[in-house]
């Protein structure tokens, strides 16, 4: 099991006091998401302080939020790890997503306003040019733009709440599957489609569409960790 190691890299310490529990926690997020912190690798409490630059009242809230997102694990006689995802795990992870976000496509393509859909391309745009030099801290960010544009134009909380849960867990998968150049522009095919399914306020083709491009998206992830998709989603 890999430890997570210490050292003079600044990029993880905190800066500011306000809302010091939300940014240690974002951090912990984005480190996992990207894989800097990987699957499995043991999460010490000195080690996370230090790099952090936090006391270990606010690293322990942070932590207890991501417990509880499923993204690190308390093992007994172990102490803290990140979460590793089984087959089992990513599967049913994407057969929420799917319902999920074919439920927020129907809503955006009935509710979105035209300013909302125009960003949503752009937001699309920035994912493409993205996959041409492809970086995890910008895939994400890029992909966090796009969510944050759909679920706004859902308008529906609930399930935006919800999503933002399955989002961070399926994020250890997409950086994974979609650093594949072909996976990278088959998504942004499938991605166009289901815009343009939005534009025309096609509900029904906006939510196949959707749930098509998850079904793909499962399928390269479950190959990324070495279990080709055996059920439908």
């Amino acid at each position: 099991m890999s430890v997570i190691k210490s050292g003079a890299d600044e990029s993880l310490r905190i800066q500011s006091l306000p809302g010091l529990r939300e940014q240690v926690a974002e951090r912990l997020r984005m480190a996992i998401a990207t894989g800097r912190f990987p699957p499995g690798a043991r999460l010490i409490e000195r080690e996370l302080c230090e790099m952090l630059g936090v006391s270990r009242t606010s690293l322990r809230e942070a932590l207890r939020e991501l417990q509880t997102d499923g993204l690190i694990t308390l093992q007994p006689n172990k102490g803290l790890s990140v979460s590793v995802v089984t087959p089992e795990i990513a599967q049913s992870i994407y057969q929420v997503r799917a319902a999920l976000e074919g439920l927020a496509a129907r809503l955006f393509a009935r509710h979105a306003s035209d300013e909302q859909i125009r960003a949503l391309r752009e937001s699309v745009d920035r994912l493409a040019e993205v996959y041409q030099d492809f970086s995890a801290d910008a895939f994400i960010a890029a992909k966090t733009r796009f969510y944050d544009i759909l679920l706004e134009g859902a308008g529906n909380e609930v399930a935006a709440d919800m999503l933002k849960r399955i989002h961070t867990r399926a994020s250890q998968l997409r950086v994974v599957s979609l650093s594949s150049a072909s996976r990278a522009k088959q998504s942004i095919r499938e991605l166009s489609e289901f815009l343009d399914a939005l534009e025309a306020r096609d509900e029904e083709l906006a939510y196949r569409l959707c749930v098509a491009h998850i079904e793909a998206a499962a399928t390269a992830a479950l190959k990324s960790i070495g279990q080709p998709r055996s059920a439908p989603l």
